[in-house]
């Protein structure tokens, strides 16, 4: 990815964007390839092993960006590597559903040749046959601008039969979704692309095993993979001096809710949440003071103001109580009832679960039922308990996939920074 903050108007890939959006998709392209676009995928054609690449990216520390953090070189080398096994299949997660993030879109449709030339790098990598963009559904735009971008590539040579002179055959297809958020859960998303039901599969086997179709997967995230073509263009010590974190590279980061300048910057990882939200963001709304923040989307425990000056990593956020997720920020302002807040939230999360493990199923209605009661003043006493049980038996372990346990995340951390609020419900 570009080593610089992102910047709607001085991003050195998206400034000149503005109204040609919907006139001259060719723009993409012509750009692209003059901020040495495709140079990567054709250094790793010509001169580069599929080990070579696996290893690289390996060395390089880069971690997934869909929120759980695993190494992306890592789980690359978990993919079968029997190659009498016909085809193999690299798939980006593109349905982004998480509440409150939004990186992915703008990195589909201000920067779509950086997603595809990561996703040809990782397929020569995995020895891949085909790759599939799975696309959330409402992102009419971005699947606008990627089927121009893949028709570019075709006429250019970069898909297909034989590319560039070579023994590599590789096609990029999109599937948009239907709007479930459990097809975030690569197993689920798998199941959604076959035209099945989009539930969790039961792992082993594991989808670099047994994936699409029954062939060795790999399923990886928009922003995971637009960061490999400059891992492979300038190398492992560049990637890892980005830095300023045991984390390497950059991330997109934000911050959304009642502050002055929301937005996505990237940023090195190991910045402080406060320097995002005070110098990038400009801090809080005129009249409005911090209550709480989520550091990653709606599944990510709530954290206080004192936590601010926590480096923006994956170790340092868990350290405190939370995860990094997405990165992608929101803040709770003074003005917001954290009760009617959760409530909203686990109403989505009981709204998106598929129904497959009976705690998510039946434990998630339960919740956004007390919250619901506590919400309009009309709680048992004992209800903030049970909540606190629910907790425990949603938690990692005990359901079928992570869709409970981060849905439990907010309710976990509000009831434990704010459980006046919630007492406050309890008709006595």
């Amino acid at each position: 990815m570009i080593s610089r903050k992102i910047n709607a108007e001085t991003h050195p890939l998206t400034w000149w964007l503005g109204d040609k959006l919907d006139q001259d998709y060719t723009v993409y392209f012509k750009e692209y390839s003059k901020k040495n676009g495709y140079l990567a995928f054709k250094k790793a054609l010509r001169f580069m092993s599929s080990q070579d690449i696996k290893q690289l990216v390996l060395n390089s520390g880069l971690k997934g960006r869909g929120g759980a953090g695993f190494l992306t070189g890592l789980k690359w080398n978990l993919i079968s590597n029997d190659l009498n096994i016909k085809n193999r299949y690299i798939i980006c997660n593109a349905d982004e559903m998480e509440p409150g993030t939004y990186k992915d879109r703008f990195l589909m449709e201000k920067i779509p040749h950086q997603l595809l030339e990561g996703i040809l790098l990782s397929g020569l990598a995995l020895q891949a046959t085909c790759g599939y963009i799975f696309l959330r559904g409402e992102y009419h735009t971005a699947e606008k601008i990627l089927n121009k971008s893949i028709k570019e590539i075709i006429n250019a040579g970069y898909l297909g039969k034989n590319i560039l002179g070579s023994d590599f055959s590789f096609n990029i297809f999109i599937h948009t979704g239907a709007g479930r958020y459990i097809c975030g859960e690569e197993t689920a998303l798998i199941n959604s692309l076959e035209g099945k039901r989009a539930n969790p599969r039961s792992k082993p086997p594991f989808p670099g095993m047994v994936g699409l179709w029954g062939k060795p997967t790999c399923v990886n995230n928009v922003e995971t993979l637009s960061n490999i073509p400059a891992i492979v263009l300038n190398g492992v010590s560049w990637y890892k001096n980005l830095s300023n974190s045991l984390d390497s590279g950059t991330k997109i980061m934000g911050f959304s809710g009642c502050v002055k300048k929301p937005g996505l910057w990237e940023v090195p990882f190991g910045i402080t949440a406060r320097e995002l939200l005070e110098f990038y963001a400009g801090g809080m709304r005129d009249g409005l003071k911090l209550k709480a923040w989520q550091p990653g989307g709606a599944g990510t425990d709530f954290l206080l103001e004192k936590h601010l000056d926590t480096p923006m990593d994956f170790n340092s956020i868990r350290s405190i109580g939370s995860r990094l997720g997405t990165a992608i920020s929101m803040v709770v302002d003074n003005t917001i009832n954290i009760v009617s807040l959760v409530y909203n939230i686990e109403k989505f999360f009981s709204r998106e679960s598929c129904g497959w493990c009976t705690p998510c199923r039946e434990g998630l209605p339960w919740i956004v039922h007390i919250l619901r009661s506590l919400k309009d003043n009309k709680g048992c006493v004992g209800d903030i308990e049970i909540l606190e049980e629910l907790c425990v038996s949603l938690g990692p372990g005990k359901t079928f996939c992570a869709l409970a346990p981060g849905a439990i995340e907010p309710l976990q951390s509000a009831i434990k920074f704010f459980r006046s609020e919630f007492e406050c419900g309890i008709k006595f």
